[in-house]
């Protein structure tokens, strides 16, 4: 643990990369560590991206490219390593990965968050090309067409009537008999004459040549299995933050960290950035927005803990 980094970056995702190209620019003495081969976490595997201001449709692998291309450039340096936790021991704390410890004075944990998924055959194959996580990222691709939109919570009613607007038809997918989300989100969908609700089902297997076509679904009371012609699904089951590695580090919420737009949480030092952290819109544009806030955050508390650091 010879070098003390004035700050360590956790993930190189959108927000992690963004942190990065801001902490060149502020010289500060940085290292990003990502636990993969490549950086750009869940961008790279979206096939386009319709929604980054002045590049529209551009493709997700070569979005994240440009992300990691413009650090490098400014000179960032990276490690490979994965994180299992970060001790926090007042002006100064300890990154511990598989590979090494890291001694830095101020960390942001831009880790992301995971889409649940359905774990159904087809469901891998076809991500990206029909099976979408994320309406508001992927709906107008889809203007016209046949949707179906996978779950009963919140999330899973707002894609609905979202999608509603867009689509010529959006069949709405659920286990139950009854919806989870906010009654006023319920009482809307069902409400829309080009969305129904189809009770009692779990999906079984997506299907399509080279896009999504159909889906094989399967009535959990009859027990009857039907097919049902689509161009899209949208899973919306929920999402899960990378987050295990540092429970009980800062206040969480649901195993998000409490952080607002500054990312800073409740430990002096840390900031979350991105999807791992409460948020009202998980975006790519929202993620490298809090890369820029978290270095300032960190830039801030380095200026103010200057002298207790040295």
């Amino acid at each position: 643990m010879s070098i003390l980094y004035d700050l360590i970056i956790v993930g190189s995702g959108p927000a992690g990369l963004a942190a990065a190209i801001y902490a060149q620019r502020a010289r500060l003495h940085t290292a990003v560590i990502e636990k993969e081969m490549v950086s750009g976490g869940q961008v790279l595997t979206t096939v386009d991206v319709d929604n980054y201001p002045g590049l529209p449709g551009m493709g997700g692998f070569e979005l994240g490219t440009k992300f990691r291309e413009h650090a490098d450039q400014l000179g960032a340096v990276f490690i490979e390593d994965e994180i299992t936790e970060i001790r926090d021991e007042g002006s100064r704390k300890l990154v511990i990965g598989r590979s090494g410890t890291y001694e830095t004075r101020t960390v942001i944990i831009a880790t992301g968050a995971v889409h649940r998924k359905l774990g159904v055959p087809g469901e891998e194959a076809l991500a990206g090309k029909g099976v979408s996580y994320c309406a508001t990222c992927d709906g107008a691709f889809f203007r016209k067409k046949v949707t179906a939109v996978v779950g009963g919570g919140d999330v899973a009613l707002e894609d609905a009537i979202f999608l509603s607007r867009i689509c010529e038809k959006v069949y709405l997918i659920h286990r139950r008999d009854q919806l989870r989300g906010a009654r006023i989100l319920q009482e809307t969908v069902l409400s829309l004459d080009n969305v129904e609700v189809i009770w009692d089902t779990v999906v079984e297997s997506i299907e399509g040549d080279s896009r999504v076509e159909r889906l094989n679904l399967k009535n959990k009371k009859t027990g009857q299995p039907f097919v049902l012609p689509v161009q899209g699904v949208f899973v919306a089951v929920g999402i899960m933050p990378v987050s295990d590695a540092f429970a009980g580090l800062a206040q969480m919420e649901q195993g998000y960290f409490k952080a607002g737009e500054n990312c800073v949480t409740s430990a002096p030092g840390i900031f979350a950035a991105g999807d791992v952290r409460t948020k009202q819109l998980r975006q790519i544009l929202t993620a490298a927005a809090d890369g820029a806030n978290a270095v300032t955050s960190a830039e801030r508390y380095l200026a103010e803990h200057r002298e207790a650091q040295a």
